[in-house]
């Protein structure tokens, strides 16, 4: 599904994804008080709870304003000896199994998925196998907003069954593990070299803080594209 979707996703303009990854924050707005209840069920107290949908909230805000933008910033004019123009553009990778974080319900699969689809890929994604039922009600969310299908893949499951299909799997570009497992990393370093994708780990981060969002995220899983053209004289 995730590799079905890809071209249509990738070949919409940047400024449209933006407004989908919009367009999917203000759904979720409106069933904040849904989400604080189900987060307030898994042992967040009210507090805490609203933080965490605010954050949400504003992160998916953050990356729909970077859909547009990060070309700028990643893209070059590159010096040559000849008399060709050479310029350097992100593209994106392709599909991402991302293992979102186990103990992060909500914020956590936000703040992976964003900037992965941001950037023009789709992905498959593993939530919290402790903590899945915000992750339920926001492939809800997705599927109710103007996402296209496939896009966004959310599967709910246990880390030590599904871990190994996300790392071999010979039709995924690059995969995101945000736990620190260290067998499970030497697994998953092992499997990917397969098929030579590109593996990130994200467990050092702390995604209720400034440190859980940045343009660099979208860098991650985007190829950088160099293309000569000739000067015409």
């Amino acid at each position: 599904a995730a590799r079905s979707a890809f071209a249509g996703w990738s070949s919409k303009a940047a400024f449209n994804r933006g407004q989908i990854l919009y367009r999917v924050a203000e759904m979720l707005e409106g069933r904040k008080s849904q989400f604080i209840e189900e987060l307030m069920i898994q042992d967040i107290s009210k507090a805490k709870a609203e933080k965490e949908i605010n954050l949400s909230i504003d992160r998916l805000i953050y990356y729909a304003g970077w859909c547009d933008k990060y070309q700028q910033l990643f893209s070059s004019v590159n010096p040559v000896a000849s008399s060709h123009f050479n310029f350097s553009v992100p593209e994106p990778t392709g599909v991402v199994a991302i293992i979102a974080p186990q103990n992060d319900s909500l914020l956590g699969l936000v703040s992976v998925i964003a900037p992965v689809i941001s950037g023009g890929n789709t992905c498959v994604v593993l939530a919290s196998s402790s903590r899945p039922l915000c992750s339920v009600t926001f492939a809800e969310v997705l599927n109710s907003s103007d996402l296209p299908g496939g896009v966004v893949n959310i599967l709910t499951g246990k880390l030590s069954e599904l871990a190994n299909y996300f790392a071999d799997h010979m039709d995924v570009n690059a995969t995101i593990f945000c736990e620190n497992d260290s067998e499970i990393k030497k697994m998953m370093q092992e499997k990917s070299a397969l098929n030579l994708k590109r593996i990130f780990f994200y467990d050092k981060i702390k995604w209720n803080t400034e440190q859980g969002q940045s343009p660099y995220f979208i860098l991650d899983t985007q190829e950088i594209k160099t293309t000569w053209h000739p000067v015409e004289n």
